[in-house]
């Protein structure tokens, strides 16, 4: 049995990961996690542990108001903070290093309209010193990888699931309580919960390292979502593309709504073939993941 350290405590990624493997994979996983919020982790021996997943880290924020002080604070705990984690692990003989990246590294979705499409040779570009903090950790920790230190980076696309954060609860809102919602023709990469954590129990049971890119098996559709959310529900809502010119024609407001529109309609997605590897963890279908969320 492989013993692994999460460190960073009441994260959902965290919480969900081993509540995940206590329930598949406890006779070969073992967790444990401590809290990173102050300094009492670097007394903690992580000789004892033969991986370390680090999920600390700050979530994005609203960026284009904030001090100088809370940027510094991101690049402390987002890139500082797992550099010196991922040193401790391998100083101590830690033999994995997991580390959460994001693909907020390849900066912001493709506006309403245009689409933006990653392979494996997209170089990352932040678009903002939430993503460039996060860049900087992906390619410091790599930094140290060797081979008797295994390092994976796992470029995450939005995670959703029960009790997530982010967009996903905003748009659930939106399902349950509009009577109407536009019909337009968007792509997302999106990975749910479950799925994620599927995908980081294989890459800790077979010892990987490298930098990954897991999703669901397919293209999320943000008016599909919405109407599987309100079918979920049993909320009536009736999804249209005569209701299409209202998105174009708030988005020629500049300021919040055009920002409101592109994160609701907007397009980013990885290449599904380098999402693909060999074992499965798309174990949860798309619907069927919105109607264990909503349940």
């Amino acid at each position: 049995m492989k013993k692994v350290l999460i460190t960073g405590a009441d994260s959902y990624v965290g919480v969900s990961f081993e509540n995940y493997v206590k329930e598949h994979y406890c006779g070969e996983l073992c967790i444990e996690t401590i809290d990173m919020r102050d300094a009492g982790w670097r007394k903690v021996d992580f000789s004892s542990y033969d991986i370390v997943y680090h999920v600390a880290g700050i979530a994005h924020a609203d960026v284009g108001n904030v001090s100088e002080e809370t940027r510094k604070h991101y690049y402390l705990i987002n890139t500082d903070l797992a550099i010196e984690t991922a040193k401790k692990a391998k100083i101590e003989g830690v033999k994995q290093f997991v580390f959460m990246s994001s693909a907020i590294i390849y900066g912001a979705s493709a506006p309403y309209g245009k689409r933006k499409y990653i392979t494996q040779d997209t170089e990352p570009q932040p678009s903002n010193f939430y993503g460039d903090s996060k860049w900087k950790a992906d390619k410091g920790v790599r930094e140290l990888a060797s081979d008797d230190f295994v390092v994976a980076v796992i470029r995450t696309p939005m995670i959703y699931g029960r009790n997530s954060k982010g967009n996903y609860p905003v748009l659930s809102k939106m399902a349950k309580r509009l009577p109407v919602f536009p019909d337009v023709v968007n792509e997302r990469s999106m990975i749910y919960i479950e799925n994620f954590c599927e995908f980081i129990s294989q890459i800790m049971i077979n010892g990987m390292g490298g930098i990954y890119w897991p999703q669901n098996a397919q293209y999320t559709r943000t008016s599909e979502m919405v109407k599987i959310i309100a079918e979920a529900t049993k909320h009536r809502i009736h999804v249209s593309r005569k209701w299409n010119w209202v998105v174009g024609l708030v988005r020629l407001i500049p300021g919040k709504p055009r920002e409101l529109v592109d994160k609701a309609f907007g397009n980013m997605v990885y290449d599904k073939n380098m999402s693909q590897y060999s074992f499965n963890y798309q174990v949860i279908s798309f619907k069927d993941s919105i109607i264990s969320t909503e349940g």
